[in-house]
């Protein structure tokens, strides 16, 4: 059977026919529809699987990690910066290593489409002494995945699966297998010793991992998608990996004269390399993101014969392309066509009729009346509001960093110190930061603005729907510094006046405006006649 899919989807569809029981993720892109893959897919509803989203990154590595401690197959997806929420329980998985079969699907993305940096998650992989894979394309993608959950079963190791946007949102015809895998039954296999890292028992398994290490790269340097291919002109050979190696295709359309290394499966499999180096006068490598294998090959090396992103052959930044390859190549790059140059530039901004929109104008009203206020926003849609017309924050660093830098700010004398939140990003990040300004009752005013829905990656859930007042009564705020509006224009002397008596109250406050955002209202309201209609 053949479908047209998705690189997420084929991710999705392979976890599903490799005998997947559950997925843990929070949505993020470019990862989000990989999970949304799953929660619509019949197999998945048939077999009971669990496709909830989680709060946060961390909580999704560690549930999956229990459902790895029955024995039963799981499979965690985030982006790329969503591996620096789950490090602590992602780098221990190592030592404690599976029970059933774990898999971390992590999607970088090269250019920043939507992110805060060009983090390559290959790094995070060799840091916790894990194998990691890296399809070049969707059949691999999917192919993948049975393979990722049979290798952590027998290497007893989570598996991490690195792909980029342009892998993840691109579509390719895929060849599925004739028929899914059943799941693992429940099995208690799991030895406490190597779960409960007491250093006496993490001593121990640190001395197994570090001794895989070795068989790790000969799986590496035998696996059937880490492939030498041959080429007669040996004046140059190209290390190729990930997306990287469809670029090198581009540009070789009737197959390359040089030899070609590619890589999809790490550790780096350094027989390999050095038959290329010894082979080739010269080496280019080609990899997206960041130098992760060039770093490693100049390490043993003559510099002067490798070229990559670290000499200047490629640049340092940005998304690879065909004709970005073609150039380090030395091969002539045709005309193309540049919609740029016709199409007049449209940046994003916060829909008409969102209730963000009203936050920040009334925020913006309030704070013309103090000197020097300083809004510390947080991620989500709107993080927009440091544009035009609004220009309203100073500050969006990380998932709930707003709450903990209004507090600092405020522990350094600043006053008005403000922090506007997301819901989704709340119960993501912030609440321990609220916890903390409430013990010390810092004097900041938190806004939860809060539109019903995680808005930013296109309406999934949100895990504190309908809870906010009750956690943030529970983390110990007074019901006097606890306020709800709704932000419309027509509430705004409310809201203002709500907004200045907080900022002027020397403590912890926090306002809730909430409406639900423009862009699920609609889908409700379609979903609601077409069940009026049936």
């Amino acid at each position: 059977m053949k479908k047209l899919l998705l690189g997420d989807e084929a991710i999705a569809q392979g976890a599903l026919d490799a005998g997947l029981s559950g997925v843990y993720a929070y949505p993020g892109t470019p990862s989000t529809e990989i999970t949304e893959y799953i929660q619509g897919s019949p197999l998945a509803k048939e077999r009971g699987l669990h496709s909830r989203w989680s709060t946060n990154e961390k909580t999704a590595m560690e549930a999956a990690l229990g459902m790895s401690f029955m024995g039963k197959r799981a499979l965690v997806c985030m982006k790329h910066v969503g591996l620096n929420v789950c490090a602590d329980p992602f780098v221990n998985s190592g030592m404690t290593g599976v029970n059933g079969g774990v898999v971390v699907l992590v999607a970088d993305d090269p250019s920043m489409h939507s992110s805060q940096d060009e983090q390559d998650s290959r790094f995070y992989g060799k840091f916790a002494m894990i194998p990691t894979f890296e399809p070049s394309n969707q059949q691999e993608a999917y192919d993948m995945m049975a393979t990722a959950f049979e290798y952590s079963e027998k290497q007893c190791l989570p598996v991490l699966m690195r792909v980029t946007t342009r892998m993840a949102h691109s579509r390719a015809v895929v060849e599925l297998a004739d028929a899914p895998r059943e799941q693992n039954a429940l099995n208690y296999d799991a030895k406490a010793a190597n779960w409960v890292l007491l250093p006496a028992n993490a001593k121990k398994r640190n001395d197994a991992v570090t001794a895989q290490q070795a068989q790790l790269e000969a799986d590496a340097a035998s696996s059937t998608y880490n492939i030498y291919m041959e080429g007669h002109d040996k004046s140059l050979g190209i290390l190729t990996s990930g997306i990287g190696f469809n670029y090198v295709n581009e540009c070789f359309p009737q197959g390359s004269p040089y030899p070609i290394l590619k890589i999809s499966q790490y550790p780096l499999p350094k027989t390999l390399v050095r038959r290329l180096m010894d082979e080739c006068e010269q080496v280019l490598i080609v990899e997206e993101g960041q130098p992760f294998i060039e770093d490693i090959v100049r390490g043993v090396a003559d510099m002067k014969t490798v070229h990559g992103k670290l000499d200047g052959t490629l640049p340092r930044t940005g998304e690879l392309t065909p004709d970005v390859v073609k150039k380090a190549l030395g091969m002539e790059i045709g005309e193309c066509f540049d919609p740029c140059a016709d199409v007049a530039p449209r940046p994003p901004a916060l829909c008409q009729g969102c209730g963000h929109r009203d936050v920040y104008a009334a925020l913006n009203e309030v704070l013309k009346e103090y000197e020097n206020p300083r809004v510390f926003g947080d991620i989500g849609c709107y993080t927009l509001g440091f544009l035009p017309p609004f220009r309203a924050i100073h500050s969006c660093v990380d998932m709930g960093a707003s709450i903990t830098m209004a507090k600092g700010a405020a522990d350094a004398g600043q006053w008005p110190a403000v922090a506007i939140i997301g819901d989704s990003t709340f119960t993501h990040s912030g609440m321990t930061g609220l916890l903390d300004a409430i013990n010390e009752n810092a004097n900041i005013t938190v806004i939860i603005s809060d539109n019903l829905t995680t808005g930013m990656t296109g309406g999934q859930d949100s895990a504190g729907t309908n809870k906010f007042e009750a956690i943030c009564r529970g983390l110990g705020l007074s019901d006097d510094h606890l306020k709800v509006v709704v932000p419309l224009p027509k509430n705004m002397p409310e809201i203002t006046q709500i907004i200045r008596d907080e900022i002027n109250y020397k403590g912890t406050s926090v306002i809730i405006p909430r409406r639900e955002c423009m862009q699920t209202l609609q889908r409700h309201l379609k979903q609601k006649k077409a069940a009026e209609k049936n």
